[in-house]
């Protein structure tokens, strides 16, 4: 039996400040949104124990982590059966809220701070997210694997993410390649990646404050 939104740690606040996801999503389904709630109390209860997210963050947890990782699924339609690789997923973003959306995808979330899977494992686990996987790796390191989509929220620089990423590639998958969400002026550091990414301005997706001078990017080799 599935647990109900008024079951989720008896917390009514994450539902209000989930208001910033209805206004730009629309069609969740009841389990979806069931899930979304359930993150930010989860999230506030293990922060205590391991530091993941900044905790004056925490007070706008599904504007700043939650909506901007679902700025992906704004571009981007990932297909049943796809994997995606969430690098230097940290806590989870964006790879937690994009597997609630994408269901029918494989998510495999993977950091070198093997603490920080503990956390996306139990979130995960007690919010009945079952198309995630873990692994405590470098990017670098993993050998045997291949994915359609890489993801990352501001890891490292565009041209790092690119290098760990185009190994792990399969080929011919779309959408295919590493897609990124990074923030500040990144001219410098795309003229360094030698990449020549799309770009998207995320505050003309999200018509929020919080997103202004942040981006998406996509690279494909």
């Amino acid at each position: 039996m599935y647990f109900s939104v008024a079951e989720i740690h008896g917390d009514i606040y994450s539902v209000k400040q989930m208001q910033v996801l209805t206004k730009y999503f629309t069609d969740f389904t009841e389990k979806q949104l069931e899930q979304f709630a359930a993150l930010q109390p989860l999230y506030a209860e293990w922060n205590e124990k391991i530091n993941v997210i900044s905790r004056k963050d925490m007070d706008n947890f599904y504007e700043h982590h939650v909506l901007h990782s679902l700025a992906i699924a704004t571009q981007f339609e990932f297909e049943t059966g796809m994997e995606v690789m969430d690098l230097g997923c940290g806590g989870g973003f964006p790879g937690v809220p994009l597997a609630i959306f994408f269901p029918e995808v494989h998510f495999h979330l993977v950091d070198s701070i093997n603490k920080k899977l503990k956390v996306v494992q139990e979130i995960a686990a007690a919010a009945h997210i079952k198309n995630i996987s873990t692994q405590h790796s470098r990017a670098e390191a993993i050998k045997n694997r291949k994915f359609d989509v890489v993801v990352s929220r501001a890891v490292a620089p565009l041209g790092n993410l690119w290098h760990w990423s185009k190994p792990l590639l399969k080929k011919r998958t779309n959408p295919n390649g590493l897609i990124c969400l990074k923030g500040g002026d990144l001219t410098q550091e795309i003229a360094d990646s030698q990449c020549k990414p799309r770009v998207w301005e995320i505050e003309k997706i999200f018509n929020e404050p919080f997103f202004k001078e942040k981006y998406l990017l996509h690279v494909t080799g």
